[in-house]
Order: C-alpha cells, then structure tokens, then sequence
C-alpha cells in the first residue's frame, strides 16, 4: 500500500485514476482546485476512509508526504486552456516546479500527464515518441501546447540535475464518463449535440483524424508506467485506431438515435489534421495497449451523460 497524490483527481481523468488507486488498496489524496473538475466525480469516494480530498491550486506550494505524485493538474480541452491561457502556462511551468520540489523534499516518484499536443500539427505519422513536433510557439492553442512541452523540459532537468524518479506519460485523446459537458472536445460535444437533437458541429469537411482511448485503458497505462521500473519516458498512451472526425459523429447519431444533422463550421487555428500514436514502445516497455471495445465505450459515454442531462433538466426523454 501507497500513499499518493493525484492533483487534478477530481477531473475527467484523475477522477477515474483516484477510484482505480483506492481499489488497489492504497491511500489516495485528491488535489484539485476544481477550475475543470468536480466535487461531482469523486462523490461517490468520499465515503472511503482512504481518500482525501484538498482544494488547492498547484501553482502554489503544498507539502504533503506521499510516495507516488500523479500529476495530472492542467486544463486539456481548448475551451478552458484558452479561457485563461496565462494561468494555463502558469500550472504547467509553475505547478510543475512545485510538484517537482514535493517530489524531491518527500522522496517520491512523480508521473507528469503530458500530451499528444506537444507533437503540435504533425510531420510524421504515427507520431512517435522520437518526434520533436511541429508546434506554434505564438497561436492560440500555444499556451497549453508549449506549456506542456516545458513541463516535460523541467521533469528531464529535474531528472538530469537532482536523479528524482520521474515519469512522463503524453496522453492521446481520451474519453468516457465524468467528461466535461462543456469541454467543446469531440466525444462530449457530439454526445450532447445528439442526445438534445441538436445539429452536431464537425469542423473542416470531416475529413481531420483522431484515435480515442477509452479512460480504463489510459488509467491501466498510466499505473503501469508508474510502477515500470528502469524507464522513464516519454511514452505514447492512446488508442492507435484512427478515423475520420465525420466517421466518428455518424456513429454517434447511430448509437443515440438522434435526429441531429450534421453541419460544417471552420477549422479552428493550428488544429492537428491528424492524430495516431505509435503505440510500439508503450508495448515493449509496458506491455500495454488499449483492449477497450471503443463503441461499448461510446456507449458507456452516452449513458453518462443521458443520466446527467435528464438530472439537469435538460433531457426529458430517455435514451432509446
């Protein structure tokens, strides 16, 4: 049994992570300042004597003693990393420093959730963890995308200066319950848009790539990083199926069974046309690779939130 620290444990995927952590019999200390996250998500753990939870903001220091830190604190959809894209640079350079002093005061093992952003708009495909990226510096998606390349530059100096136990992991996307409703990223958007028979918003003519994770399989990989020994990363953690945005979208009207049309807006600035991992060293150091059916997931997805729509007024008639 460990004690950890997930900061950002009470978001989309930290929220998931605390829950698996718990079950595996350790102590759990939720961090969060609850800019993205939600008491909602970690309700249920609330009960379990095990689990903490702290609100705090990790651009400023926090002492706590744990073994393990997950540092999973940022903003990850464009929507809320461009609300306020000083504070998002500021809790990848700032945060990341102070998460990185906890680490080295308390002796523990830190894991960094970077992200398939630091490949920017990418020149090779499948991106691999050797590729330097193809990033703006100066756009609107910058303060997020730069941001998280810092944070990888830091935990490498920290790493290289003071050998503290460092892990990166670079998330490629992810869905599944407890995703924001408002995050504007791809599965909630659609989901929403045709739960309430809206017209569903594909950017560009549809034809942009992505490959998503189910979050069982991205929490399985993250945990398995952790507690790899002998290997610090960087490593790819997504699912390595790729489709069209347009494919996508239809699927989802077929599984909710909604009216919704789809229609096409403009390509938002320095949006990736295409996203795949090349998952070949998450298997041979990991023995890792997504096993998640991704429809059942979809499904799973849809069920959340219809449940959560129909508890906020927002949804009268049940699904299917």
């Amino acid at each position: 049994m460990k004690r950890i620290l997930v900061t950002g444990g009470a978001g989309f995927i930290g929220s998931h992570l605390c829950e698996r952590l718990l079950n595996e019999g350790h102590e759990v200390v939720c961090l969060d300042n609850f800019f993205t996250g939600s008491k909602d998500n970690v309700y249920h753990l609330m009960d379990n004597k095990k689990f903490e939870l702290i609100r705090h903001d990790i651009t400023k220091p926090v002492l706590i003693e744990v073994d393990r830190i997950y540092n999973f604190a940022c903003p990850a959809s464009p929507i809320h990393y461009q609300y306020n894209a000083i504070k998002t640079v500021k809790t990848s350079v700032l945060g990341v420093i102070n998460m990185l002093g906890l680490a080295k005061r308390v002796n523990a093992r830190i894991l960094q959730a970077s992200t398939s952003e630091v490949y920017g708009d990418p020149l090779e495909h499948p991106q691999t963890e050797t590729y330097w990226g193809n990033v703006n510096p100066i756009g609107p998606r910058s303060c997020y995308d730069e941001g998280k390349r810092i944070a990888e530059t830091l935990m490498m100096d920290y790493y290289r200066q003071h050998g503290l136990d460092i892990k990166i992991i670079r998330i490629f996307n992810t869905f599944g319950p407890r995703m924001a409703e408002n995050d504007g990223r791809v599965v909630s958007n659609f989901i929403v848009q045709a739960l309430t028979n809206q017209d569903i918003t594909v950017y560009g003519d549809g034809s942009h790539t992505r490959s998503f994770c189910y979050v069982d399989d991205l929490v399985d990989g993250s945990i398995r990083m952790m507690e790899k020994p002998d290997f610090i990363g960087p490593v790819n953690l997504g699912n390595n199926i790729e489709r069209p945005i347009l494919e996508f979208a239809e699927k989802i009207i077929e599984l909710t069974g909604s009216s919704s049309k789809i229609v096409h807006l403009p390509i938002p600035e320095n949006d990736p046309v295409m996203r795949r991992p090349d998952l070949a060293l998450a298997k041979e150091q990991l023995d890792w690779q997504p096993t998640y059916d991704v429809e059942k997931g979809l499904v799973n997805t849809i069920e959340y939130f219809e449940k959560r729509l129909i508890k906020e007024g927002k949804l009268n008639l049940t699904w299917r």
